[in-house]
């Protein structure tokens, strides 16, 4: 029967997997974890490709527990009952290891349903997930287990994979292979730091090599085709969204354009025109704001460039966006003195509106006569002295002018002006 080359070399000893340094290392506490051999309840998390199949199989076999494999994109509440039926029984005496990939894809009851057997230790659950277990997994579960954080693989750290791929299936094939300089860190290079992903590749390229004479001839051409575009981690909803999108506008914040172009790359690469107009818009007011207003109505302008043209032209007027919110003074006063005043509303801190500011008709009511409404445009520099916030608040500040050139010559213009008016 055939079996997928990533599955042939998987490998079996926790000194092969490759990464994972930061838990798996030789101080790290997965490690300890496993050589203590009382495993607890545990979510592995991270991207597809990075091992956390292959440390939850090591696991299995160090356990000597009976081992049931599930996946929740297609398992249900009949395949869990089938598992909990081995429970307490000859089938598994020392109680069922249960490994449950994707969890994320099972819902509230589903994951109820392992609640009792997971509280009582007949069942040891290890989970995995590509998805922020702290969003998808029913909290109850997730306070019972420990949550282990994969990371993704550099490059480097998956050669020795792909070497070991193109080794073994010569081996299996009796051919001696003749590969291309570049063939191995391209295809490492370009799979996104998915170990699945690379060795697919191999196995591709190694079947769709050239033969002559005994030999295998693998072409860096044909690395190249067969990974295009396949670095890409990216899911429109998913936690690679989120964080590219993040690291899109902390870019643009610190002001380093080389690094936002980076991302917004990603996102035009893998075809998102809307997340990041979005987000430009959002940091034009948030990030820039009042150091330099024109970015608003410029970003304004390129997203309805960029949204008009389509790809793969409108990264040209997003990329404008991007370098000029980069590269541009940075204010987020107005933003903060919005959060401020949300914040002692919500903390019940309000109170009635100055009868001076209340709407004019409310003189009709025969209950009050006049307002006193001082109209600022009849007096000199179109400003005079009077009372705007409820009496509750009337001391309170919220706006506190940036250190900008352009807030603080705005402030030096009111200074003057409310300072000659005795304010």
């Amino acid at each position: 029967m055939y079996r997928p080359l990533a599955d042939r070399i998987r490998p079996t000893d926790i000194d092969e997997v490759l990464g994972q340094e930061h838990i798996l290392g030789r101080d790290g506490i997965l490690r300890r974890i496993i050589d203590s051999g009382k495993i607890p309840n545990m979510i592995f998390y991270g991207p597809s490709g990075c091992g956390k199949t292959t440390v939850a199989n090591i696991i299995a076999r160090s356990s000597g527990r009976t081992l049931h494999k599930l996946n929740a994109t297609t398992a249900g509440l009949a395949d869990i009952k089938d598992v909990m039926s081995d429970v307490g029984t000859m089938m598994a005496p020392e109680g069922v290891l249960l490994y449950l990939d994707e969890i994320q894809y099972f819902n509230k009851k589903q994951q109820q349903s392992l609640l009792e057997f997971v509280e009582n230790g007949k069942i040891t659950l290890i989970a995995s997930t590509t998805e922020n277990p702290y969003f998808y997994v029913y909290n109850a579960l997730l306070s019972r287990s420990t949550v282990f954080e994969f990371k993704a693989l550099d490059g480097k750290s998956v050669i020795p994979a792909v070497e070991r791929g193109f080794r073994l299936l010569a081996e299996e094939s009796g051919e001696q292979a003749e590969i291309e300089d570049g063939v191995v860190s391209h295809v490492a290079f370009s799979s996104g730091g998915d170990v699945r992903k690379a060795l697919n590749a191999v196995e591709l390229l190694y079947s769709a090599g050239r033969r002559k004479d005994g030999r295998v001839h693998i072409t860096l051409e044909d690395a190249k085709a067969v990974s295009q575009r396949s670095a890409m981690r990216y899911d429109k909803s998913g936690d690679e969204h989120y964080d590219i999108i993040s690291a899109l506008q902390k870019s643009i914040r610190g002001s380093d354009p080389d690094a936002a172009l980076h991302y917004l790359a990603r996102l035009m690469e893998a075809g998102d025109i809307l997340s990041p107009c979005r987000r430009l818009l959002v940091i034009a007011a948030e990030d820039v704001g009042l150091a330099y207003p024109q970015a608003i109505p410029i970003v304004k302008a390129c997203v309805d460039s960029a949204l008009q043209l389509g790809l793969p032209e409108a990264g040209i007027p997003l990329a404008d966006a991007v370098v000029l919110l980069a590269t541009a003074p940075k204010s987020n006063s107005a933003y903060m003195g919005l959060n401020a005043a949300l914040s002692d509303i919500r903390a019940g801190k309000s109170g009635n509106i100055p009868r001076q500011l209340q709407n004019v008709h409310a003189e009709t009511t025969g209950l009050e006569t006049g307002q006193n409404y001082k109209y600022p445009h009849e007096y000199p520099n179109h400003y005079v002295v009077q009372q705007y916030l409820p009496d509750a608040l009337r001391d309170a500040v919220y706006y506190r002018y940036g250190d900008n050139k352009t807030e603080q010559t705005a402030k030096r213009y009111w200074d003057n002006i409310k300072g000659r008016n005795g304010e």
